[in-house]
Parts: structure tokens; C-alpha cells; sequence
């Protein structure tokens, strides 16, 4: 790895924990995606670079006035090349976590075996990986159990 990929992650780390101090004093209410990605019954897991490092969707923060489907097109072109998807929204969670409360929309795109290889960004994610979702890692985070109960379950995330 890189000298400026791990100085980039220092400073993920950095701001991660200042985000924290942040959402502790005023409780914001957030707004973002979790990115539900798919290959039949593979799921696409990552593990950030950043945070409790627990497996988890990928995602992100919306940008004011940007819709879930926009924001996961974003998010995911930047962290795993797979911007042109076809993505659709699939629900929405709430939750509370770090003090803060998230209002998260899941977006889903199912690919099939010969979709583009993954363009993973080495600062943000630490890896990316398949798992088939009946056999997941022990470690996920909060909200990978919801989006795939809702999805795999009764069809949606919730509202």
C-alpha cells in the first residue's frame, strides 16, 4: 500500500472521529444510502477504512436536495466503479447510531457474473467482497441485517 493511501486513511480516521464528537453535541439527523448490490443470491459486502471496520453495504451521505438514487450512483462510482448500475430505491430504515439519527434509503441494483469488475478506492475501502447471504461474516454492521430481511424477506427494507 502506499505511502499516500495510508496518510489519506490517517485522515479518514481523523475526521471519522471528529464527525463523532460532532453528532455527540448536536444529534443530527442524517441522511444517506446503504447500497444493497446483488449477484443472484450473492451479496456485496465492504469494510471501510474508517469506523468500527465491521462488514457492511456500502453507502453514503446524500447531498442536500440530491435524491437516494443520485447519491448511490455517486457513492458507488466513487467507491467501487459501479456507478452505471441500474439502481432503484428499496425501502428506507431509521436508526440511531453515534448520536446521531439516520434516515437511510436502501437502493438495490442486482448484477449478473459478467458485470464490470470492481474499481475499489483504496482510501475509503479497506476490502470488498462476496458473500452468499445465508452465510454472511460474523462481524456486519446494524443495518445489514434489516436491508436483507426486508429485501429477502418481505420484499422491502421498511418504512
Amino acid at each position: 500500500m502506499s505511502r499516500t493511501v495510508v496518510l489519506k486513511r490517517v485522515g479518514y480516521r481523523i475526521a471519522f472521529r471528529l464527525m463523532q464528537l460532532r453528532w455527540a453535541a448536536l444529534r443530527p439527523v442524517t441522511d444517506g444510502v446503504k447500497c444493497l448490490i446483488t449477484d443472484g443470491d450473492r451479496v456485496l459486502l465492504v469494510r471501510h477504512s474508517y469506523g468500527s471496520r465491521a462488514w457492511d453495504l456500502p453507502g453514503g451521505g446524500g447531498r442536500r436536495g440530491e435524491d437516494p438514487v443520485t447519491t448511490a450512483r455517486r457513492e458507488m462510482e466513487e467507491e467501487l466503479g459501479l456507478g452505471d448500475a441500474d439502481w432503484r430505491t428499496d425501502g428506507q430504515l431509521h436508526g440511531t447510531i453515534h448520536r446521531r439519527h439516520d434516515v437511510i434509503h436502501v437502493v438495490r441494483a442486482d448484477l449478473s457474473s459478467s458485470s464490470p469488475e470492481l474499481r475499489v478506492d483504496p482510501v475509503e475501502i479497506e476490502s470488498a467482497a462476496w458473500f452468499e447471504r445465508d452465510r454472511l461474516p460474523l462481524w456486519v454492521s446494524p443495518f445489514v441485517g434489516p436491508v436483507l430481511a426486508g429485501v429477502f424477506g418481505s420484499g422491502a427494507a421498511g418504512g
